[in-house]
C-alpha cells in the first residue's frame, strides 16, 4: 500500500515535470553522437594539442568535457572516446594505463558537467527528500517549541534542476583542470609516458578554419542550453527542447558533410533566431496590442521569422530521417534509455516507500544521530556508504534508492543547515567515482569492449587509480569550499527579476527593515503610484491575468495598514517576553528531563520485550516492570511541577508571535 501511495503521489503530480528534460537530453546526446559530431571534435583537439607535452591527453580531456556538456550520456561518450582516440594515444607511444584512465576518466565528466542525466534526477530525488526533510524540522520544532507551525526562514531549502546544473558547473570545471593539471605534470615528470604528437599538417588559415567549425557549434549549443536557464530566459525542460532541436540542425549539415548546401538549414535557422531576438529586443509583439502599422509589421516580421526557423528545423529533420536511419536509430534509443531510467525510478520509489513503512528510515536516523561528532560525521559515513556502492552499483540506483533515505536526514540537520544544490552536487561527484572504480565500473565495461587486446584489464585497471584520486580530491575541495556550488545559483536567484525572497534569515529581517525605512519615507509617493495603476486600462488583457492584476494591486494598497500592525505586535511581544522567559526555561527544563525519562522508559520496554520473546527468569522481567512503574511514577511528579499557567501564558507568546 505504501509502495502504491508514493507511486501515485510523485509520479502523478502534473506540477513535478522535472524529469520531461531526460528524454530531450538523452536525444541531444545520442544525435550528436550518432551523427559524428563528436569524432569530429575528438579529432580536430588532438591535432590543435598534440604538439604540447601530454597534449594528446589534455585533448581528450577537453574533449570529454565539450562532450559532457553537448551530451551528458557518459557510455556514448567513453565508447566513442576509446574508438577514435585510444588507437592514436597507443599509436603515440603513451602509457596505456596513463591513455585508458584518462579516456575513461575523461568520459565520466558527463556525469556532474551540465545538462546532466545525474542531475535532473538528483533534483527530482531531492525536492522529494526536501519535504520530507521540512517535515523532520517540524517535528523538532513542535518538540522544542509546542508550535507545529515552522516558520519558513527555518525550512529546509529545496533545489531545482536548473540550480543544479548552476551548482554542478564551477565543480565540474575543477575536476576537469585537476585531470589536464596531472597529465601535464605526469608528461613533464615522464616524458615517455605522455609524449609529444607532431601535426603532420600546417597550421594554416585552412586548419583553423576546420577547427572553428568543429569547436564553435558545439560551444554555441552549450551556451544556448546553459546560457538560457542562466539567463533566465528558459526552464530546464524548454532548454532541453532548445538543446534537442540544435543538435539535430547540427547533425543535419554533419550528415551532409562536403556536398553543396550542407549548411543552409543551418544558416537559415540562424538568421531567423538572430531576426526574433531582434524583433523581441526592439519591440512588444502581442496580437492583442495592435495599435497600428508599424505594431502589424513587427509581427509579420516575426511570423515570417518563425516560418523560416521551423523551415530548417523539418529540412534538418528530413536529412537525419534520409540519411543512414540517423533520426530513427536516435529515437529508438532515445526510447530505450528514457524507459530504462523511468522503470528505475518506479521500482526505486516503492522500494523506498515500503523501506520507511517498515521503519527502516527510523532505523538509518537514530544510527547517523547516534554518531559522535554531529554533521560532519554522518556527512563522512554518507559519503563513505555511497563511495563503497559505488563499486558495485549503477548512479541510477544508488540515487534513487539511496538518496531517498538519507537526503531528509542530513538537510533536516539544523546544525549545518546545507542547501540542497550543495548536497546533491556532492553527492553526484561522489556517484562519479562509480564509473570507474573496480570491478564494476561502468566506464571500463565500455572501454575494454571496445580497447585492444594488447591493452590489459589490469592495466586499465592502474590508470584510473590516480583520477579515483582526483576525483576524491575534487570531492574535498567543493566540501570546504562550499561557495564553488552555491555562488551562481544565488547570484541567480538574487539577481532575477522574479527572484524569491532571501533564504538566509539575517538578510530576510535586513530586508524587512530597509522596505519598513522606505514605506515610511516615500509612503505618500507609493500610494500614489498604487492608484495610478488601478486607474489603468486592462480591457486589452485575458480575463484571468486582469483579474490577478486588479488582486495584486489590491493587496499593495493593504501593505502600510500591515506594516503597522508589524509594528504594533512586535511592540507587544518585546513587552512580552521580560516576563515570559524565566517562565519559559522552567518549563522547558521539566520537559525535557519528562523526555529523557520517556526514552529510558523505552529502551527499558525493548528489553523486556527481548526477555520475554528469549524466555528469561521471571525475576529479571518483574525487576524490569517495576523500574518502568518507578520512572513513570517519577515521570508524572515532573510533569506536575508545570505552572498551571503555562498553557495560557504560552498560547499568548504564540499569538504574539505569529
Amino acid at each position: 500500500k505504501a509502495a502504491v501511495t508514493n507511486f501515485r503521489g510523485i509520479y502523478f503530480e502534473v506540477e513535478r515535470d522535472t524529469l520531461i528534460a531526460i528524454p530531450l537530453f538523452v536525444f541531444m546526446g545520442i544525435m550528436l553522437q550518432r551523427s559524428k559530431v563528436a569524432e569530429d571534435l575528438l579529432i580536430a583537439m588532438a591535432q590543435l594539442f598534440g604538439p604540447i607535452p601530454g597534449g594528446l591527453g589534455i585533448a581528450v580531456v577537453f574533449v570529454g568535457a565539450l562532450l559532457a556538456a553537448t551530451t551528458g550520456i557518459v557510455g556514448a561518450t567513453v565508447i566513442a572516446m576509446g574508438l577514435i582516440s585510444l588507437p592514436v594515444m597507443l599509436r603515440n607511444n603513451y602509457s596505456s594505463s596513463l591513455a585508458t584512465g584518462t579516456i575513461a576518466a575523461s568520459g565520466t565528466l558527463g556525469q556532474i558537467i551540465p545538462p546532466s542525466i545525474v542531475l535532473i534526477i538528483l533534483a527530482d530525488q531531492l525536492s522529494s527528500a526536501t519535504d520530507r526533510a521540512g517535515s523532520l524540522r517540524s517535528a523538532e520544532f513542535k518538540v522544542a517549541t509546542g508550535s507545529s507551525n515552522l516558520p519558513s526562514v527555518f525550512e529546509p531549502t529545496s533545489t531545482s534542476a536548473g540550480e543544479m546544473f548552476l551548482g554542478a558547473l564551477l565543480p565540474g570545471l575543477v575536476l576537469v583542470g585537476l585531470y589536464m593539471v596531472y597529465i601535464l605534470i605526469t608528461a613533464l615528470i615522464r616524458p615517455k609516458v605522455a609524449p609529444p604528437v607532431t601535426f603532420e599538417g600546417k597550421y594554416d588559415f585552412k586548419f583553423i578554419r576546420h577547427v572553428a567549425l568543429v569547436l564553435i557549434p558545439p560551444l554555441v549549443l552549450i551556451f544556448a542550453v546553459l546560457g538560457s536557464i542562466i539567463l533566465g530566459v528558459a526552464t530546464v525542460n524548454q532548454a532541453g527542447a532548445i538543446g534537442a532541436v540544435g543538435a539535430m540542425i547540427m547533425a543535419g549539415y554533419r550528415l551532409k558533410a562536403g556536398e553543396k548546401g550542407a549548411f543552409t538549414p543551418a544558416i537559415l535557422a540562424i538568421i531567423s533566431v538572430a531576426v526574433l531576438a531582434w524583433l523581441l529586443n526592439n519591440h512588444d509583439i502581442n496580437v492583442k496590442n495592435i495599435t497600428g502599422r508599424e505594431d502589424v509589421v513587427f509581427i509579420v516580421a516575426a511570423l515570417l521569422a518563425s516560418l523560416v526557423f521551423v523551415t530548417s528545423l523539418v529540412w534538418s529533420g528530413w536529412r537525419t530521417h534520409k540519411i543512414e536511419g540517423t533520426l530513427n536509430y536516435v529515437m529508438i534509443e532515445t526510447a530505450k534509455t528514457t524507459s530504462l531510467v523511468f522503470i528505475i525510478l518506479l521500482g526505486a520509489a516503492m522500494l523506498t516507500a515500503a523501506f520507511r513503512a517498515f521503519g527502516g528510515e527510523e532505523l538509518v536516523r537514530e544510527f547517523l544521530t547516534g554518531l559522535p561528532g554531529g554533521f560532519v560525521t554522518k556527512f563522512v559515513v554518507v559519503m563513505a556508504v555511497i563511495f563503497i556502492l559505488g563499486f558495485f552499483l549503477d548512479f541510477i540506483e544508488i540515487a534513487v534508492v539511496v538518496v531517498p533515505i538519507i537526503a531528509p536526514i542530513l538537510l533536516a540537520d539544523t546544525s549545518a543547515n546545507v542547501t540542497g544544490v550543495w548536497l546533491g552536487v556532492m553527492i553526484g561527484v561522489n556517484m562519479q567515482t562509480s564509473f570507474l572504480t573496480p570491478p564494476f565500473g561502468f566506464a571500463l565495461f565500455y572501454l575494454r569492449g571496445v580497447a585492444p587486446k594488447i591493452v590489459k584489464t589490469i592495466q586499465m585497471y592502474k590508470g584510473v587509480v590516480p583520477f579515483i584520486i582526483l576525483q576524491l580530491i575534487g570531492l574535498a575541495i567543493v566540501g570546504i569550499f562550499p561557495p564553488l556550488v552555491n555562488y551562481l545559483p544565488n547570484r541567480v536567484n538574487l539577481t532575477s527579476e522574479t527572484a524569491p525572497p532571501p533564504r538566509n534569515p539575517r538578510i530576510s529581517a535586513c530586508v524587512e527593515e530597509g522596505l519598513f525605512r522606505v514605506y515610511d519615507r516615500d509612503k505618500e509617493l507609493i500610494k500614489g503610484a498604487i492608484r495610478e495603476a488601478k486607474g489603468m486600462n486592462l480591457g486589452f488583457l485575458p480575463e484571468k491575468q486582469r483579474t490577478g492584476l486588479k488582486e495584486s494591486f489590491q493587496a499593495a494598497d493593504k501593505t502600510f495598514g500591515l506594516v503597522s500592525k508589524v509594528k504594533t505586535a512586535k511592540k507587544d511581544l518585546d513587552n512580552y517576553i521580560p516576563g515570559y522567559r524565566p517562565l519559559h526555561r522552567q518549563v522547558r527544563n521539566l520537559q525535557g528531563n519528562v523526555r529523557r525519562i520517556g526514552k529510558e522508559i523505552k529502551e527499558i520496554e525493548i528489553q523486556l520485550r527481548r526477555l520475554t520473546r528469549d524466555g528469561v527468569e521471571n525475576n529479571t522481567v518483574a525487576t524490569a516492570k517495576s523500574r518502568i512503574e518507578l520512572l513513570k511514577a517519577s515521570q508524572a511528579a515532573i510533569k506536575s511541577q508545570i505552572p498551571q499557567q503555562w498553557k495560557e501564558m504560552r498560547k499568548r507568546y504564540l499569538n504574539l508571535a505569529k
